[in-house]
């Protein structure tokens, strides 16, 4: 059990404070003592006393993520705001719809246009310098992208690019998605299911493929997540599992990630994830797709070899011709995971042509250039948690109510009807028989459905029960019959999944989510006794105490 702080509830300008005092102090921290020069450096450069520093080195010693530099708040936040959130939403709204467009108007404008809404709602306006400073807050490539048009706002605001050279190992790793060019089928009745999505990273400076992420599901916040801890554990023993004798040494916390700027990039939990863990997460500018030149020819090498696999559909229609992928179809996901597994350490033992040696010789070199060896997750579980969805939920009398499911445990009695602020809640959208609760003072609980008695589900077959039941004009509240809804799809899916694509693809896209989160599971301190074992006959008894 580790204490930290709520990492996604930290004040936007305490945060960004700790992030850069954990670049400056993890270098401190590595070496014993400091050298004074750059020590004293740091104290002018941080703007701290030399006993303050001291104090941050040592809780970073004891706790190397950025959350342990978190200064305590005193008094009111530097730019919170005071205004009522009748007066603010009218600000945002004339902002967004009347100071944001081609016309180009003035603050004075937007002060008369403000009063006018006011005055429409009987709120008193706000002043001259309020709207000033909150147009002075507007990101001005966001201001002028919306005022002079995209083109102009990329031209004024955005970095001439240059050569990009990476040189150390795991120094940026570059992550995407892509549909894969061939159809899987499923487990049971091994007949077509779909193209299957495919997560992968790439270290820049040795082209090695960094980790994967292979899933029936199109690419969401999860699917970055399960890549990012692929890239940072160990293979080794993934490799073992899967009979492969292959050296894959990428492992450890990157220094920066680098990806496009789709939704599931963007969540909160991924950004303040990879800053906890001293991660720098780089976006590559919209309508530049070659800054991610790596990973797309990564990509296009890993496609090219797909091609070649039954079922395949190409890359076009044209390169497809007659070949009928449909009914070529033979690998189930599991099966063309173990062969991407092989064919990536196939690909990291190969002559690389732009570097002139094998990717995995490239990663030795490239490692020889870290000053220090590479970080690991300083709590592994948490590193897996800190990157899953999360939102806030209060705690109430009979737990913690989630999607319309009820979560029990007994150390929420410590909160229950008398917590007046929300916990942050982090969940497995693979399985929602556990949540993930964090206390007050940063400790983290999981905690179970109330009712034991309900299996596991996804979220996928939630939201299915929720549309079913909001078609038949039923609660969406009522927990047991949600619960009889997913169990009446369930036997419907399993009958059907013989006869429909359709069908068959949920079935597998459930088990499979079902089955890929053992990382959470406990083992059983008591396991059930075999069905052929006679416990009562083979127990040796208790003493008994005799009292006369």
């Amino acid at each position: 059990m580790v204490d930290r702080a709520d990492i996604n509830a930290v004040d936007d300008a305490a945060w960004e404070q700790a992030v850069a005092r954990e670049a400056v102090i993890r270098r401190l921290a590595s070496k014993a003592p400091p050298n004074r020069a750059e020590f004293l450096k740091a104290c002018r450069d941080l703007g701290l006393k030399r006993s303050r520093l001291y104090e941050l080195i040592s809780a970073y010693k004891a706790r190397p993520v950025a959350s342990s530099l978190l200064a305590a708040q005193v008094g009111t936040p530097t730019g919170s705001r005071r205004l009522p959130d009748e007066i603010e939403a009218v600000i945002s709204g004339a902002i967004e719809e009347f100071y944001k467009s081609l016309q180009k108007p003035s603050i004075n404008a937007l002060q008369k246009e403000v009063r006018r809404r006011c005055s429409q709602r009987g709120l008193r306006p706000p002043c001259w310098t309020t709207l000033r400073d909150r147009v002075a807050a507007i990101d001005p490539a966001e201001l002028m992208a919306a005022r002079e048009g995209a083109k102009a706002s990329r031209q004024r605001h955005h970095p001439v690019s240059g050569s990009y050279h990476v040189e150390r190992a795991y120094e940026v790793v570059q992550i995407d998605h892509t549909l894969m060019d061939v159809i899987v089928v499923d487990r049971v009745h091994r007949k077509p299911l779909q193209r299957p999505w495919l997560t992968l990273a790439i270290d820049v400076a040795s082209r090695m493929v960094a980790g994967f992420y292979l899933t029936l599901e199109p690419p969401s916040a999860l699917s970055v997540a399960l890549a990012i801890q692929h890239l940072v554990q160990p293979k080794f023993d993934w490799l073992e599992s899967l009979g492969i004798d292959a050296d894959w040494p990428a492992e450890g916390l990157p220094e920066t990630i680098h990806v496009d700027n789709a939704k599931e990039f963007r969540s909160k939990a991924m950004k303040r994830g990879a800053e906890e863990h001293g991660i720098s997460l780089q976006y590559r500018p919209i309508g530049a797709p070659h800054y991610g030149g790596h990973i797309e020819r990564l990509i296009g090498t890993m496609m090219g070899a797909v091609h070649l696999l039954p079922g395949s559909t190409f890359s076009s229609i044209k390169d497809r011709g007659d070949y009928d992928s449909v009914g070529k179809s033979a690998m189930t996901l599991d099966e063309l995971e173990h062969w991407l597994a092989l064919e990536i350490t196939r690909y990291h033992a190969e002559r690389h042509r732009s570097l002139g040696i094998p990717p995995v010789a490239a990663w030795n070199e490239a490692y020889r250039w870290r000053e220090a060896p590479l970080r690991r997750p300083y709590d592994p579980e948490g590193f897996r948690i800190d990157f899953l969805p999360s939102t806030e939920r209060m705690v109430r009398r009979d737990g913690i109510h989630l999607f319309g499911l009820r979560y029990w445990d007994d150390v929420l009695s410590l909160w229950a009807g008398r917590q007046d602020r929300q916990l942050r809640v982090s969940y497995d959208p693979r399985d929602l028989s556990m949540v993930f609760v964090r206390s007050p003072q940063g400790q983290r609980y999981a905690v179970r459905f109330a009712d034991l008695r309900h299996p596991s589900i996804t979220l996928a077959e939630h939201r299915r029960a929720q549309a079913i039941l909001r078609e038949r004009g039923r609660a969406l509240e009522d927990e047991d019959l949600i619960f009889a809804v997913i169990e009446e799809q369930r036997a419907l899916v399993d009958a059907a999944s013989i006869r429909t694509r359709e069908a068959r693809r949920f079935s597998e896209r459930r088990n499979r989510a079902l089955d890929g989160v053992g990382a959470y599971e406990t083992e059983d301190a008591d396991p059930e006794p075999k069905e052929s074992e006679n416990v009562l006959r083979d127990h040796p008894g208790f003493e008994v105490e005799e009292w006369s």
